[in-house]
């Protein structure tokens, strides 16, 4: 497994999709599996192998994520997935977020002065929000899997048991968390060589983890009520962290209604709240509607623009009403209705730019007409009867709060940074945010996770998603509209150049090299402030084409792959 790996990853490798062609997408006529790993992507085409289904490949992948991609997720964090019933037609959705633990409050993270302390929210152990991963794939096993269990488990076992050769990349996630993994003796350990940082190359071997994916694929409760819960409890405790057995114990999934809607000949579906991801996908693309910006070109400013605009209207909105909707009313369909679209098109200036001071969150009278009126991984996986599943799952930050839970090798989340720990205060990703997202105990933090699934005329079309924080939603729009908008194969949807915009801060990151310079004048030259950006996240997706082929992409800005069966 290790060995094809890396000749995947040499072989995948290619420069900037802006100073090369676009990357060929993986084809298959059976099943696919794409993720951000190539030793993931291998766990899961391994159970597609001996005849598992959809669910089975995605469940290996992920927790083979957790062992090869910890800075990003794992079993210490949570997530969201969608998953795609081919007989039945049916997208049904389980949100396996993290939650506040029962002793966090509001004011956790400010000082006497009701001013937020630096870093409070995303370094060490009062960071961690209760884990969510196990339990959610547990649950879509149980309900979907066909293979045992166990089965699905053992890649991620084998992987932590025998080690596997770091990345480059693994090795510049550890580097920007140096100081606080150094800090932390559990973390010192899972991730240095008796203190010295590994080098590309190296095999790291985690065997405290391969002991905890042993337990839990002996018994998934275990992380919950039993030895893996007392663990994380007793190290919360002795650190000063709010998680406690009862958190644990109290820990469920939940399947939630995705958010569905019509764009063309298509039917979009993504994660509704307590993600904000498909809320603000539907209402860009609704914003954009029947406008013909295919016939602009994707990279023509009149598209980019009015794109922005979109986007900074849908962001506005976003820190206003979204949150968790067990604690606050979200007006999904109100943000999601083609009528408010047309009144917040109808106010785009297509010469200039809007100043973000200038763009408010819909109003309470709005939405009342209306209402009256009526660091983060993805994966793909698309099975020989097309059922598919679309996940996301993450531990926010690189490393998550940079803490591993003392004998268990598991690497716990950062979470609660996604909070809004005070009004108007940015998190991580710069996104602000009000009361509806405010910290509460047994509470889910508002995501930007936006796994998707668009079928048409009921059939697969297309499955995506992307890490990224706050760029998660607009780097799915753009990869959505790449393929049914202006007919890129996986490829080159997955590798055209991005933006993003998201209300506050004010400007519009691009990707560098990514637009010609006529472009981006033009665009300055409409009001935009324009910044570079590198950062841009691992997208990935499968396509289903017109003839019935899959085809499968892993961004060429990671080290992911897609494979065919």
């Amino acid at each position: 497994m290790i060995k094809r790996a890396l000749l995947l990853l040499g072989l995948l490798w290619l420069p900037h999709p802006a100073s090369a062609a676009f990357p060929e997408p993986e084809r298959s006529e059976t099943a696919m599996v794409v993720s951000a790993h190539p030793l993931a992507s291998e766990a899961g085409l391994a159970l597609l192998e001996r005849g598992g289904n959809a669910v089975d490949a995605a469940v290996a992948t992920t927790f083979a994520i957790s062992v090869v991609e910890p800075f990003s997720a794992g079993i210490g964090g949570g997530g969201f997935l969608l998953h795609y019933d081919a007989d039945a037609q049916e997208v049904t959705s389980l949100d396996f977020r993290e939650r506040a633990p029962l002793a966090a409050t509001e004011t956790m993270y400010l000082d006497e002065s009701g001013e937020a302390i630096a870093r409070s929210s995303l370094d060490g152990y009062r960071a961690v929000a209760v884990p969510g991963t196990v339990a959610g794939l547990y649950e879509v096993h149980q309900r979907h899997g066909s293979l045992p269990w166990e089965t699905v488990v053992q890649p991620a076992i084998a992987l932590a048991r025998e080690g596997f050769p770091v990345s480059r990349r693994f090795v510049g996630a550890v580097e920007r968390r140096r100081e606080m993994l150094l800090s932390n003796d559990a973390a010192k350990a899972a991730f240095t060589q008796n203190g010295e940082f590994y080098e590309v190359g190296d095999t790291l071997v985690q065997r405290d983890l391969a002991v905890t994916l042993e337990r839990i694929a002996a018994d998934p409760e275990s992380f919950y009520t039993g030895e893996i819960a007392r663990a994380i409890a007793s190290d919360m405790a002795a650190h000063g962290g709010l998680v406690t057995l009862e958190d644990l114990a109290a820990y469920r999934p939940v399947w939630r209604d995705p958010v569905c809607g019509p764009f063309r000949q298509v039917r979009v579906c993504a994660m509704a709240p307590p993600s904000s991801g498909g809320v603000h996908l539907l209402q860009i693309l609704n914003i954009l509607g029947d406008t013909e910006i295919e016939s602009w070109g994707w990279h023509h400013p009149d598209a980019l623009h009015l794109l922005v605009e979109a986007m900074r209207v849908a962001y506005a909105d976003r820190a206003e009403y979204l949150g968790d909707p067990d604690f606050v009313e979200v007006p999904v369909a109100e943000l999601t209705s083609p009528e408010y679209a047309v009144l917040r098109r109808e106010a785009i200036d297509m010469e200039r730019a809007t100043p973000s001071s200038d763009v408010k969150p819909a109003d309470e009278e709005t939405l009342r007409r209306l209402r009256e009126s009526r660091d983060t991984s993805h994966l793909t996986v698309v099975d020989g009867d097309r059922n598919a599943v679309s996940l996301t799952f993450t531990v926010n930050g690189g490393f998550g709060a940079g803490v591993v839970a003392a004998g268990t090798g598991i690497l716990l989340n950062n979470e609660m940074d996604d909070f809004a720990i005070a009004p108007g205060v940015p998190n991580l990703y710069g996104l602000v945010g009000g009361e509806a997202n405010a910290i509460a105990a047994g509470k889910t933090p508002l995501s930007s996770m936006t796994p998707a699934i668009v079928t048409e005329n009921g059939q697969l079309r297309l499955a995506l998603g992307a890490p990224g924080g706050s760029t998660i939603i607009t780097t799915v729009l753009q990869v959505l509209l790449n393929v049914v908008l202006y007919d890129m194969d996986a490829g080159e949807a997955v590798a055209a150049p991005r933006l993003h915009h998201q209300w506050l801060p004010d400007r519009t990151i691009v990707e560098r090299w990514g637009f010609d310079a006529a472009t981006t004048e033009a665009l300055e030259n409409r009001g935009h402030e324009l910044a570079v950006w590198d950062g841009w996240g691992n997208a990935n997706a499968i396509v289903v084409t017109t003839d019935g082929i899959l085809e499968g992409a892993a961004d060429p800005r990671g080290e992911g792959t897609a494979l065919g069966l």
